[in-house]
């Protein structure tokens, strides 16, 4: 069985208390714990904020896992602050050679092999995300995005994983969560999405 890290990435606000993400992380510790694999687990609000960040604590998370699920809203178009400064402090310590042996790169060979000196090779990951928006609004010309797709959107969220030499697995994601949720229909289509991509031995 695989050993994997879950890391909620939702900042709580008075209008967005967390619950659908919350649920969501619960749910695969369920699913995933339930089939056998070993779980860890971290909430980037409260250890982002805290007082001493245990970063090495954190790394090691990064370092154990076989599988990193990364769960999070889409806040303006990327990560909650939260989740971005857990990653400026915590993905930049580990450049040390624990994530990534710097940027890939040596002083004899300046421009060459940018972002190829991942230390997580063999590491696959998830991203399962929360929008605002609807369905609708990705891949079509007409509407907000212009055609692009939710993928090119979290790009720069996939590229740090890539950083780190992981591989990804297909995102999940719940849509127009605000106005028009369907969360039993998200839930249930979480389940099998993670029943596909993550393995064949978690319970029905």
């Amino acid at each position: 069985m695989s050993k994997v890290f879950i890391l909620n990435g939702h900042q709580p606000y008075p209008f967005s208390p967390g619950r659908l993400n919350a649920t969501l992380v619960e749910r695969a510790q369920a699913l995933l714990g339930g089939a056998g694999h070993e779980l860890r687990v971290s909430k980037t609000a409260d250890v982002a904020g805290a007082p001493a960040l245990d970063v090495d604590a954190e790394i090691d998370k990064h370092r154990w896992a076989d599988l990193i699920l990364l769960q999070f809203p889409v806040n303006w178009m990327g990560a909650p602050w939260s989740f971005k400064r857990y990653m400026d402090v915590v993905y930049s310590a580990g450049m040390d050679g624990r994530l990534c042996a710097g940027d890939g790169r040596s002083r004899e060979q300046p421009k060459a092999n940018y972002g190829r000196g991942g230390s997580l090779t063999g590491t696959r990951y998830m991203l399962s995300v929360t929008f605002n928006a609807p369905r609708e609004a990705f891949d079509d010309e007409a509407e907000f995005f212009g055609g692009r797709s939710m993928d090119d959107l979290l790009w720069p969220m996939h590229l740090n994983l890539d950083f780190f030499g992981a591989t990804p697995l297909p995102t999940f994601a719940c849509f127009d969560v605000m106005k028009n949720p369907e969360i039993e229909s998200d839930l249930a289509r979480f389940d099998q999405h993670l029943r596909t991509h993550v393995g064949d031995h978690l319970p029905a």
